[in-house]
């Protein structure tokens, strides 16, 4: 068993750590502050080559993993971007690019990856929808074939970075969930150009307010009478199952990450203040019940980048890595949640206010025991699937 990183992720969190450290957090807190894009970060890491990490070397990318994504995610969360907005930094271009390259066509790969690479297009991943939630089976935005069209319509919720998004991979049903037998039969990956589609009316969308990661917006997607030629069918149709699964592991993968990015800036903040700030003529991080809970994130920090490395790793293997997946998302989400927690409190009353990182630390700790899954459907998923325990749905 050998537990040190590989050169290859070695040399991606040098480089990414570069390119952080010349932002600090007042930098992201003000980018969060007027809900902006963090162009300069976005600039150098195209400029740098790193939007084309996982995109494979013969279409102008750098030929890495999942694992090479987890530790630029994690790096430049840990940073200060934090969260979901450090997921989207590094998701847009890598995560497309790992489903074109498993998943995609021929001219799938040749058209979309090089331009991955660069930055010049961006993707968004579309499942999500109202009256679904959790239970993504029961989705009902329909694709029906007509001639060489998918004839698509539905609604989708939660949809980060249609604003930018060039390509959405969108999930549909070509059958009925009422109708699949299984449940998993009948669910189709389509990509969608997105600006051809909003110019055409066929496709709009609706910025939700939110709590947090604010700097890329979550949208309400509505879809009415969108034609999507067949040629851009990704994967089987009716066998899209196989496409989401293999998008939702390195998803959780990713969205651990950023959550443990989340934990090690909290930490950090926390300790700082804990050493610096003096009551009762010591500094805080003397008594005990300052340092104890501190220690025990620090504690949960590590167990849980181990449980992520391990999940990236068998699925570059393309080992099995659904349950390595699950545990490093719960571990992580709670470890985030822990941090920035044990951060508020250690900073008292003035954490509540904007002069300090912790409130949005909180609530990009927060939304990562939600979202994209919730901890209830993780520790489902250990009981039935890994345990044997009888299914309660």
């Amino acid at each position: 068993m050998d537990f040190t990183l590989p050169d290859s992720a070695l040399a991606v969190q040098r480089g990414i750590g570069d390119i952080c450290s010349r932002y600090d957090l007042g930098y992201w807190q003000r980018c969060e502050s007027d809900r902006r894009w963090p162009e300069e970060v976005w600039d150098e890491l195209a400029k740098g080559g790193w939007l084309g990490l996982a995109v494979p070397e013969e279409h102008g990318g750098g030929g890495q993993g999942l694992l090479e994504l987890a530790v630029a995610t994690e790096t430049l969360s840990a940073s200060g971007a934090a969260g979901g907005s450090a997921f989207t930094y590094v998701l847009t271009p890598g995560f497309g690019a790992l489903t074109i390259d498993r998943h995609g066509s021929a001219s799938q790969r040749a058209e979309l990856l090089p331009r991955l690479a660069t930055g010049e297009v961006e993707t968004c991943f579309a499942l999500t929808e109202p009256d679904a939630g959790s239970n993504s089976l029961a989705i009902t935005t329909s694709a029906r074939r007509d001639g060489g069209d998918f004839v698509v319509n539905g609604q989708k919720i939660w949809i980060t970075g249609v604003q930018r998004a060039t390509w959405m991979l969108l999930v549909t049903r070509t059958v009925p969930a009422a109708a699949a037998r299984p449940r998993t039969h009948g669910l189709t990956v389509l990509l969608v150009n997105v600006p051809e589609a909003v110019a055409a009316g066929r496709l709009t969308y609706r910025p939700i307010p939110k709590m947090g990661a604010n700097t890329t917006p979550s949208n309400m997607v509505f879809i009415d009478d969108l034609r999507v030629p067949a040629a851009n069918l990704v994967g089987e149709a009716d066998q899209g199952v196989a496409v989401l699964w293999d998008i939702l592991n390195p998803e959780r993968v990713l969205l651990a990450a950023s959550a443990l990015g989340t934990a090690e800036v909290a930490l950090r903040v926390a300790v700082d203040h804990a050493k610096e700030r003096e009551v009762f003529g010591r500094p805080i991080g003397a008594n005990q019940a300052i340092s104890f809970p501190l220690a025990q994130v620090k504690a949960k920090i590590e167990l849980a980048r181990l449980m992520i490395y391990k999940a990236a790793w068998c699925f570059d293997r393309r080992l099995p890595c659904g349950t390595e997946a699950n545990i490093a998302k719960l571990t992580s989400s709670q470890a985030a949640w822990e941090a920035a927690d044990a951060a508020f409190q250690t900073h008292g009353g003035m954490a509540y206010s904007h002069e300090y990182p912790v409130a949005r630390l909180l609530a990009d700790a927060r939304i990562a025991k939600v979202a994209p899954v919730t901890e209830e459907l993780l520790l489902n998923y250990l009981a039935t699937q890994v345990l044997g325990l009888p299914r309660g749905f």
